[in-house]
């Protein structure tokens, strides 16, 4: 009887340590999807980056994963491209005005800016909001100003997020603070809420035909 409590008690501590290292495994190992999640996005970005379209005044563009072109079979057609002048892209997808619409830290459109402006900038036009779709008003204000203090001195203008289905309702709420925000300081503000484009069966991201269309709307804005 002894015996079998002795085996029964070194029975559980093992259990236990299983148990233990399990969760230790769990845990590091969603830390390191995470962090090569992150860096994926990075490999992305850096890529979208050196593909420089067009000629003419030094354009950049801060934004999200439809300025990287994600689910593009060629991400340099994404909708930065029909833009006038010589177009750098600085996207990170999943990011946007607030510090924690993405969960990759230092991904926040503030935070990118120094980088975006290495090189000076005739023009920068930032491009986001669907990422900001579950962060409270306050995070998205608070991003924003940060964002415009870094920009000060250029000349810009803030594209909002467009309907798209899966977060449409979020959208407009958004649209709405970016839109109250550009007029606060002073900066243009182009409303894309009532584009009707066409998206992939994700219902979030744009086709190419959508990006086509979304980059001659933002076109006209700058030129007419």
């Amino acid at each position: 009887m002894r015996l079998r409590r002795g085996t029964l008690v070194a029975a559980g501590a093992v259990i236990a340590l299983l148990v233990g290292l399990l969760t230790l495994v769990a845990s590091g190992g969603a830390t390191g999807s995470s962090r090569e999640h992150c860096s994926r996005l990075w490999a992305q970005s850096h890529a979208r980056e050196q593909m420089v379209t067009g000629r003419g005044q030094q354009v950049v563009v801060i934004g999200d994963s439809y300025s990287v072109g994600l689910g593009l079979r060629s991400p340099e057609t994404s909708w930065p491209s029909h833009l006038p002048g010589r177009v750098h892209v600085y996207g990170f997808s999943g990011s946007g005005f607030s510090v924690h619409s993405s969960p990759c830290p230092g991904v926040s459109y503030a935070a990118r800016a120094p980088r975006a402006l290495t090189h000076g900038a005739a023009l920068v036009v930032v491009e986001g909001g669907l990422n900001d779709y579950d962060q409270p008003a306050a995070a998205i204000r608070t991003g924003f100003r940060a964002l415009v203090a870094r920009l000060k001195g250029h000349q810009v203008l803030v594209v909002g997020p467009p309907p798209a289905p899966v977060r449409a309702r979020a959208a407009h709420r958004v649209d709405a603070v970016l839109k109250a925000e550009s007029a606060r300081a002073h900066v243009r503000y182009l409303s894309m809420i009532d584009q009707s484009l066409p998206y992939l069966d994700d219902h979030l991201h744009m086709t190419p035909a959508g990006h086509v269309d979304f980059g001659n709307v933002v076109r006209r804005a700058l030129v007419g």
